[in-house]
């Protein structure tokens, strides 16, 4: 049979073979046929998700809602939707922190990109403005890595040391707690003193009477001991103070500036190390806000102070001189940026920190507060009190 006719009788063969339904082609098996897909619009392909075992809900039914992650899109915020915030204290090496919570007494170790992590919880009482309101590290925090803590509890305000790994334990106590003037702070002289800062526990009378410790700038050594040189044996070096909100060393000075708000106008505070600022403290401040912005945090870097403002959200800046004046232009800076200003502190890198109390403030409340935010220093200062 020649080629062609060979072609032919096969071609005859396999079409009589399918009209007989005995074709059988491998990818086909043994499926039903089935219409061709319909890729019109309303019966498109669905993306496919990994299988988590539940059921995927019908086409235009969304599944159950799931949280977005707390994440702030500005690149300066570092931890986000914490409790109303009080005090933070920047780490050695400046890449983290600690930050109090006001109202839970926990102290957070907060750092870029890393979830906050629990470090301590000091047991407080945060009816009115009591809680946990300041931090700082031990003068010798690279050898014994200790915090301390000032916060009120039920039975008064106090100053708690805390060692890695303990829990939290009072080394001062017996400051007055009222139904306001709760807020304290405590720092770090320049020459490694513990200065705190007392409330007068709502009562004025109370941060002169010699005999209470509410209203008063107290020095103690690290085991809450009057420090040496304080006189009479006693830890009062100063007294009329109302409600402090922050003490902050300037080596640049050598002070410690204190903030307080005062019953009728703010006020900054310089203390100088060994120096006692007199029966009435505040009776004399370096600088004075008659309009009350709600003085909070403040930290000190060379030529430069800032505090924050937690009533006119805002960040006041000022520049000192060693003398104890200040040049330059007053300024506020972050004004409604962040909101409710409260701790502050100046990490090795020069960055400052800072934190919110945003929640419970009667002011505006991003989905992300309470935050703890990390900004390059301001530019711009101060000049003289008015």
């Amino acid at each position: 049979m020649s080629g062609p006719a060979r072609r032919v009788a096969l071609v005859v063969a396999l079409l009589a073979a399918v009209l007989a339904g005995c074709a059988q082609f491998p990818d086909a098996g043994s499926q039903p046929w089935r219409e061709r897909p319909d890729l019109s619009a309303e019966r498109a392909p669905q993306p496919q998700s990994p299988d988590t075992g539940e059921p995927t809900p019908p086409p235009g039914q969304s599944g159950p809602s799931v949280p977005p992650p707390c994440v702030d899109p500005d690149p300066q915020v570092v931890a986000t939707c914490l409790a109303p915030l009080s005090a933070v204290v920047t780490l050695p090496g400046g890449q983290a922190a600690l930050v109090a919570e006001r109202t839970t007494g926990r102290i957070l170790r907060v750092a870029p990109d890393e979830p906050p992590e629990p470090v301590a919880t000091v047991p407080v009482d945060a009816a009115g403005d009591g809680g946990l309101s300041s931090l700082v590290l031990s003068p010798s925090y690279a050898e014994d890595q200790l915090i301390y803590a000032y916060a009120t509890t039920a039975g008064g305000n106090a100053v708690f040391r805390i060692a890695p790994g303990d829990v939290p334990k009072p080394v001062l106590t017996g400051i007055p707690r009222g139904p306001s003037g709760n807020r304290g702070a405590v720092g770090v002289e320049p020459d490694g003193t513990l200065l705190v800062a007392t409330g007068d526990a709502g009562d004025p009378a109370a941060a002169t009477s010699p005999t209470s410790l509410a209203g008063k700038l107290l020095r103690i050594d690290p085991f809450g001991r009057p420090a040496p040189g304080t006189p009479a044996g006693s830890p009062i070096v100063g007294s009329g103070l109302h409600s402090p909100g922050d003490v902050c060393p300037d080596p640049a000075t050598n002070v410690s500036w204190v903030t307080d708000r005062a019953g009728a106008r703010d006020v900054l505070l310089a203390v100088r190390p060994g120096v006692a600022p007199g029966a009435e403290a505040a009776a004399s401040p370096a600088w004075t806000w008659p309009d009350r912005p709600g003085v909070a945090g403040c930290a000190a870097l060379p030529g430069t102070l800032v505090v924050g403002l937690q009533g006119s959200s805002a960040m006041f800046v000022l520049r000192p001189t060693p003398q104890g004046a200040f040049v330059g232009t007053p300024q506020a800076v972050l004004q409604g940026t962040y909101g409710r200003i409260t701790g502050s502190d100046v990490a090795s890198d020069g960055l400052i920190w800072f934190t919110t109390a945003n929640k419970g403030g009667g002011g505006p409340v991003t989905p992300t507060d309470d935050r703890v935010v990390r900004i390059r220093p301001p530019s711009g200062g101060a000049s003289g009190a008015d």
